[in-house]
């Protein structure tokens, strides 16, 4: 009974209102599928991104996030499971990737790779993003970015609805950074 109760939509969600923000924050005339919370776009260089709603209940409010993702072939068919994050308390210092479950010699080799990479670590460096993971699995990565703008805040008391816009810097950091993890991971 009270995983049905989890597992509800909360009140107030609005499938695919976000991704409607989103599409005009990333300038695209249209988003395949946007109405029903998930939906996909394909950039000028052929890269398909997903981009899909994510619910999150607290009390009294919910949160509408936004995640990106892309597919890139991988040259190897371990499983692998990776988090990149910043480092840095008050300031950002760097840019840190942490195995998480895998392969430990590969994750090493990925983990080195990914860290000197200066492309990826200049796209990431001013992306302001709440969690980035990188899974591969039967030949494939899948890499998850869920950003802290693109999403929205719903509260009910008092009520109000808020979209935390994608502002042109971090639209351009945010295809920089998923074309440099395409092309980067697409030689691991």
């Amino acid at each position: 009974m009270f995983r049905r109760l989890l597992d509800k939509a909360p009140a107030g969600y609005r499938p695919g209102v976000t991704l409607q923000h989103v599409q005009r924050n990333l300038g695209l005339a249209s988003m395949a599928g946007a109405m029903a919370g998930q939906g996909a776009f394909t950039l000028a260089d052929g890269l398909h991104v997903n981009v899909a709603e994510r619910v999150e209940s607290q009390w009294l409010m919910h949160l509408v996030m936004t995640e990106f993702s892309v597919q890139v072939p991988a040259l190897r068919q371990c499983a692998l499971s990776l988090e990149l994050r910043h480092h840095g308390a008050l300031r950002r210092t760097g840019i840190g990737c942490a195995r998480i479950r895998g392969d430990a010699a590969w994750g090493q080799q990925v983990k080195t790779a990914l860290e000197q990479d200066p492309v990826l670590h200049a796209a990431l460096m001013p992306l302001d993003f709440k969690r980035l993971h990188l899974q591969a699995s039967a030949g494939q990565w899948r890499v998850t970015l869920e950003h802290m703008g693109a999403s929205e805040v719903v509260n009910r008391v008092p009520a109000f609805r808020r979209y935390i816009r994608l502002d042109d810097r971090q639209r351009h950091c945010l295809l920089a950074a998923l074309k440099a993890l395409h092309q980067r991971l697409s030689t691991l």
